[in-house]
């Protein structure tokens, strides 16, 4: 494997000006910035609806791409630098990146909350530039040991695994429990693998899109559904019954952000069910706040990943009980970045990913084992 030592290597970068145009640039190589620190070399990156939406649409809520900016955040890389207190890792160590840095003082973060940290440093989102370089720098704890048979191209999935894990969580026991998903891309289907792993006894995937159906039987779901252009109270009742679960089921978890999906959910869901919103869409939705009320559902929103997230990620990758075999679709070097983005912009295939600067992608596509 080619680890890039020298320090006068140029650390390129894949930048978004403001307005949406990109360009290749050459940017100072990232230095420790404390003991704890590490530099990692980038080798692949995959690129997330987040990324795309700053690309066409400068701004994300209340991060708006006021200037030029790395993006991207879902990546694994090899150390090559480590500071005298880094634990945990070493130099030469395939990793996945956990691309958060939280202040660690604060209430949320000493409560055990730090995706809420007011004070986050996250890559990628306004104005903290993202993993789509040579080089990046992190905290020893914000990387996680790729297991053996996993590639560093398949690895960069932990990072949206995590969500699945986090939402999953957050939704509460799911043994032998019935688990409807909504959205059938990237996060959709890990969240239906990890509600498998988790002990569901039903999970019903829900897309308008067939061929991402079929792609979800691969990756957990027992059931699918395909939604239509009929009202939520009717897509849910056929929904439950294509699925056999006449009295409604228990969890539903919405990684679309699409009101339709919302309101198909909440009426989907038995009395006391609980609701997680996974995926983020137009911010202000009509709900159907009766049913909310009458049937007690738990409402929850989820951000991001939190402490033991990544950990559980892996676990559930090194045990076997997730598989990312086939998520990847579609891979690119890094000077085809900008393809990468209309190829995802497009809906193209599940996951798209970008290799890092002269990166050899036998190597990028290679387990260690």
């Amino acid at each position: 494997m080619t680890i890039m030592k020298d320090a006068q290597r140029p650390n390129q970068a894949f930048v978004l000006h403001p307005g949406g145009t990109f360009s290749f640039e050459e940017r100072s190589k990232p230095t420790l910035q404390s003991s704890r620190d590490v530099i990692v070399q980038v080798m692949a990156t995959g690129l997330c609806g987040s990324d795309v939406h700053y690309w066409q649409h400068g701004r994300i809520g209340r991060y708006v791409v006021e200037d030029p900016i790395t993006l991207g955040h879902e990546s694994t890389g090899i150390v090559i630098e480590s500071g005298s207190d880094a634990q945990g890792v070493k130099v030469g160590d395939r990793v996945a990146l956990e691309p958060g840095i939280a202040c660690n003082t604060c209430t949320h973060c000493r409560s055990g909350r730090y995706n809420l940290c007011q004070a986050m440093r996250f890559a990628a989102t306004p104005p903290y530039d993202g993993t789509l370089a040579s080089y990046y720098r992190v905290p020893a704890e914000c990387c996680f040991k790729l297991p053996p048979h996993i590639s560093l191209r398949d690895g960069t999935l932990i990072e949206p695994l995590s969500v699945a894990v986090h939402s999953c969580r957050l939704a509460g026991n799911m043994q032998e429990k019935s688990v409807v998903i909504f959205g059938a891309g990237p996060v959709g289907l890990l969240c239906c693998a990890v509600a498998r792993a988790f002990g569901a006894s039903t999970v019903v995937a829900v897309d308008v899109v067939p061929a991402r159906l079929s792609s979800a039987v691969k990756y957990g779901a027992t059931h699918t559904y395909q939604m239509s252009s009929e009202a939520a109270d009717k897509n849910a009742e056929d929904l439950l019954t294509a699925a056999g679960l006449q009295s409604g089921a228990d969890i539903a978890l919405d990684a679309t952000g699409a009101e339709p999906c919302l309101n198909c959910g909440i009426f989907a869901l038995t009395q006391g069910g609980t609701f997680v919103q996974v995926g983020l869409g137009n911010p202000n939705l009509s709900l159907p706040v009766g049913q909310i009320c009458d049937k007690e559902v738990v409402f929850k929103g989820s951000f991001r990943y939190g402490p033991g997230d990544f950990e559980l990620a892996v676990g559930l990758l090194e045990s076997r009980r997730v598989r990312l075999d086939g998520l990847v679709t579609h891979e690119f070097p890094f000077g085809e970045a900008e393809q990468a983005f209309n190829n995802v912009a497009r809906r193209v295939g599940i996951k798209s990913v970008i290799y890092g600067p002269g990166v050899d992608e036998e190597v990028a596509n290679a387990a260690s084992v």
